[in-house]
């Protein structure tokens, strides 16, 4: 088998050589589309391993399975194969030993698994072949299509699933300020090229609209985006409603539904990160987006707990507060020959508690965090983001002394504004007992107008800092042209 297989290697490269020769081309009219499929025939043959290795499956519990005989060639993170009768191969993943036993987990189903059944060890490390051709594609855990639009082209660059981040000396220091399109998170919470945030929000507070309306309007070169655990039912809708046409042109959607297994709603997080450091590596602007960073820690809690870890703060094993830094530090800037990876992770808070293990986790190796809040989505002004609890730790210095001294009056106005609200409302406050409140209620309304954003305008860089601007010369009257509206997207 090993001698047939690297003879076939062989000849499929000379072959590749004759069809790129100009002799070759005459006598084969269609040698440049023979060429490409010698090429992706010849990428196939390399995973194919020159002999087979397997052992037998001893027990099943659960969704863990243990497997015996080939134990000592295997190590964690390699894959095998389960090969039950009348079923096409389950691959599975090591996530443990346990009793000189291997233990495994599958990425589907373990319908008609029983004992003894074949599991065939894959020695290959997992990789993607991203492309150009990416583009207005949506893909699955395995970089398998779910668009109906064809096969997926493989590119000839293989990425890791697990790549490691550029190294901290090499990398470059944050970029110039990115245009995100929104003016409340381009005014108040500005991005740089290779900044990492995280949009924190509890569930129907509109986190995914906002990260759709930053995928249609950034100008990155490329979004790529990972819905991780999200509901079947929302997918079609995120792409069609929220992202809409503009939107998918220019993105690259991975997707892994709340109802598959663990391992593929992690390994989607994993194929989001790698497709994005293909992109950056082409030395293209890419903004990387995931919903959620959430899920995928308890994608992760499931697998730890599996294999035997002990559970700590609200069950997460220790390997999910490992696996998030290794997660979401592969953003960030690239190197000087390389593009760079703008970040925004959202983060489900449950139950609203803002410091919960993975929110105050996520929050502390981030560049920034973005506060959607629910009492502000009930009052019904979307992007329902608090400006005073979100941050970006870049603005200082990323901001023009004018733009600055914008920003913090406007904060100052608001923070004043909210402190009062309950008197005011009540009717407690008089009018004239306080000059800085007196200018805060007459400046906050068209304030809240400036933050308030449908989802179908775009409002550029410049555009949100000349309406912040009118708003507060004009003394709570945007000027011509400045009306908060916004431009049609």
């Amino acid at each position: 088998m090993t001698l047939n297989v690297n003879f076939y290697k062989i000849f499929l490269k000379i072959l590749v050589k004759l069809a790129n020769s100009c002799d070759f081309c005459a006598f084969l009219p269609y040698s440049i589309y023979m060429s490409e499929f010698i090429e992706t025939l010849s990428k196939s043959l390399d995973q194919v391993q020159p002999y087979e290795l397997y052992g037998r499956v001893s027990k099943i519990l659960g969704m863990l399975v243990e497997i015996g005989g080939i134990e000592r060639e295997l190590s964690i993170g390699d894959r095998c194969l389960l090969t039950p009768s009348q079923t096409a191969p389950i691959p599975c993943e090591i996530i443990g030993f346990k009793d000189g036993q291997a233990l495994a987990m599958p990425f589907g189903s373990l319908q008609r698994v029983g004992l003894g059944c074949r599991a065939v060890a894959v020695k290959s490390e997992p990789v993607v072949f991203p492309t150009q051709q990416w583009l207005g594609r949506v893909i699955n855990a395995f970089g398998e299509p779910l668009d109906g639009k064809g096969p997926l082209p493989m590119g000839d660059v293989p990425m890791p699933l697990r790549g490691k981040p550029p190294s901290a000396h090499d990398r470059k220091r944050l970029g110039p300020k990115l245009d995100l399109g929104v003016r409340a998170v381009n005014a108040f919470l500005s991005t740089c090229q290779g900044q990492r945030m995280g949009i924190f929000a509890g569930s129907g507070v509109g986190k995914s609209v906002l990260m759709s309306m930053l995928a249609k309007y950034t100008s990155a070169d490329i979004s790529v985006i990972g819905l991780i655990g999200e509901r079947g039912r929302e997918v079609q809708e995120f792409l069609e409603d929220d992202l809409g046409e503009e939107g998918l042109a220019k993105s690259v959607v991975i997707v892994s539904t709340s109802d598959e297994s663990p391992l593929m709603r992690r390994q989607a997080a994993y194929l989001t990160l790698s497709t994005a450091e293909y992109f950056r590596d082409q030395g293209q602007q890419v903004m990387c987006m995931m919903d959620s960073v959430t899920r995928f820690a308890m994608a992760q809690r499931e697998i730890g707990l599996s294999a035997g870890e002990p559970p700590t703060s609200k069950g997460y094993p220790p390997t999910t507060f490992a696996e998030l830094p290794r997660l979401l530090e592969r953003a960030g800037p690239g190197t000087h020959e390389q593009g760079d990876i703008t970040g925004y992770f959202t983060v489900l808070v449950e139950g609203d508690d803002h410091n919960e293990p993975i929110s105050d986790a996520v929050r502390g190796i981030l560049d920034g965090h973005v506060v959607l809040e629910r009492a502000i989505a009930d009052k019904g002004r979307y992007p329902a983001i608090n400006i005073l609890k979100s941050i970006s730790r870049s603005m200082p210095k990323c901001l023009t002394d004018e733009q600055e001294v914008l920003i913090r009056e406007a904060k100052e106005i608001i923070s004043t504004y909210e402190d009062m609200e309950e008197l005011i409302r009540l009717g407690a406050y008089r009018q004239g007992s306080d000059p800085k409140v007196d200018h805060a209620i007459t400046l906050y309304p068209a304030l809240e107008n400036f933050l308030k954003q449908r989802p179908t305008e775009h409002t550029t860089l410049d555009q949100g800092y000349d309406m912040l601007r009118g708003i507060l010369q004009a003394g709570g009257q945007p000027q011509a042209g400045q009306n908060g509206q916004g431009v049609d997207g």
